[in-house]
């Protein structure tokens, strides 16, 4: 037996065998909050929705960054094919709280069944998908094998590899399981040359990968909003005539970079106002409360907190969803995720696309190619840093030059225009052609 399916099958027996641990990890999960504490059944490929007739699409994306990439992409399958039902599944609750709003009105949503064969060949037999999309980097060997075997079409949209993860499906002993999973694709779009080179050595048939561009580009496009609400109309008011910075999708630590910067800019611009965003709400709470603790005054968005006074130079965001509505309020943004090793940044087109002048540090990993080719097209419209001094140097510089902001801001927009322009339509012509083969 080649070396593929004897590991696939190893895998399969595996996965079967602990899947009364995962039961109760799941209970587990479910008990912290982690899970839906009603559709946690889900999860084990139980359906809470009856199948409609007709075809049927699956789309599948983890959390919330490749959840809100698919939404344009679906609702571009909804304009071409509006008799066509789409399925889509996503792991976290975050993700569905936020996506739910986004999602085009008659699409489905489960959570996403664990990668165990019992739960796979449930879900598959319920919803007996026509054809199924996976975003970025969800390789999961009983759902690739089981549809491959059933003769579904698969697709891997945005695709991409951490390195590390490039170098653990590279193993020797794993890369022939690599091997045969990527071969039942029909389609896999690279979000990047670099990444289109990653799944060529982990042996993808060449014909099936397709470029077209990073979706992630396009989520600003297609986004739902149901207008900026009236408190933070509120807070653009307060803010007017102050120096308005924002530091976005922190992870834990950075935001002593952020402080510590924003004292340093007090001192030649005591206007000066920085909205922090943490990564997970939780986070923004236990900062405002360290913040309060050393007896700074802070106001926080969870509890509709105004600016008091000009003794309270701190907003914390503890709140999800909002982060473009705030990229608004700041026309300068610095993206976290990025200032420490290890940190592998975030989407920075979001800020372009609100016209925000952007900085991030020098760890971006997942995003490097959207920072490159933002730099080659306009070094204006990305900002790289490497410690905090050249952070409050960056900003300094933007908050005492109206001009030069301008000229940053304008850049970063017109960066963001061209790059994302096309995305959408070259992805819908490749599914087309490749997944649904023009039926």
């Amino acid at each position: 037996m080649e070396l593929g399916p004897l590991v696939y099958r190893l895998y399969r027996a595996l996965t079967y065998g602990v899947s009364p641990l995962l039961h109760l990890h799941m209970r587990w999960r479910r008990l912290r909050g982690l899970e839906h504490s009603l559709r946690w059944h889900e999860r084990f490929g139980h359906p809470s929705a009856v199948r409609p007739p007709g075809s049927l699409v699956w789309f599948h994306a983890v959390s919330l960054g490749e959840g809100m990439a698919a939404v344009p992409v679906i609702r571009r399958c909804k304009e071409m094919k509006p008799e066509m039902t789409i399925l889509m599944t996503t792991t976290t609750v975050s993700a569905f709280e936020v996506i739910k709003k986004q999602l085009p009105v008659g699409v489905l949503h489960q959570f996403a069944p664990l990668d165990t064969p019992v739960a796979i060949d449930r879900f598959l037999g319920h919803w007996k998908p026509d054809a199924i999309v996976i975003m970025e980097n969800e390789l999961w060997p009983n759902l690739i094998m089981s549809s491959a075997q059933l003769r579904i079409p698969l697709a891997l949209l945005n695709a991409r590899m951490s390195t590390k993860s490039f170098k653990r499906w590279s193993n020797p002993l794993i890369l022939p399981l690599a091997s045969l999973l990527l071969s039942k694709f029909s389609l896999i779009a690279p979000l990047s040359s670099l990444q289109g080179i990653h799944f060529q050595l982990l042996q993808a048939p060449p014909f099936v990968i397709n470029f077209s561009g990073d979706l992630k580009y396009v989520v600003n496009k297609f986004h739902v909003s149901s207008g900026t609400s009236e408190s933070i109309r509120d807070l653009k008011v307060e803010l007017s005539g102050m120096k308005v910075w924002i530091a976005s999708s922190l992870h834990r630590g950075e935001e002593e970079v952020i402080l510590g910067v924003h004292n340093l800019l007090l001192q030649s611009h005591p206007d000066s106002v920085v909205i922090i965003v943490p990564r997970h709400p939780h986070h923004g709470q236990q900062i405002a409360q360290k913040l309060r603790k050393d007896g700074q005054s802070v106001a926080l968005r969870s509890r509709n907190e105004k600016l008091p006074s000009k003794n309270t130079n701190i907003y914390v965001v503890d709140t999800l969803g909002e982060l473009r509505e705030f990229y608004r309020v700041a026309p300068i943004a610095v993206i976290g995720g990025s200032f420490f090793p290890g940190l592998t940044g975030h989407n920075v087109s979001e800020a372009a696309a609100a016209g925000c002048a952007v900085i991030t540090g020098c760890h971006v990993g997942h995003f490097s190619h959207m920072v490159k080719a933002m730099q080659q097209a306009n070094p204006l419209s990305i900002t790289q840093v490497s410690s905090k001094l050249e952070l409050k140097e960056a900003i300094d510089l933007l908050m005492s030059n109206s001009e030069i902001l301008e000229i940053h801001q304008r850049a970063s927009k017109e960066v963001y225009e061209s790059l994302s322009s096309c995305i959408i339509t070259n992805i819908w012509n490749l599914l087309n052609l490749h997944i649904f083969r023009g039926k």
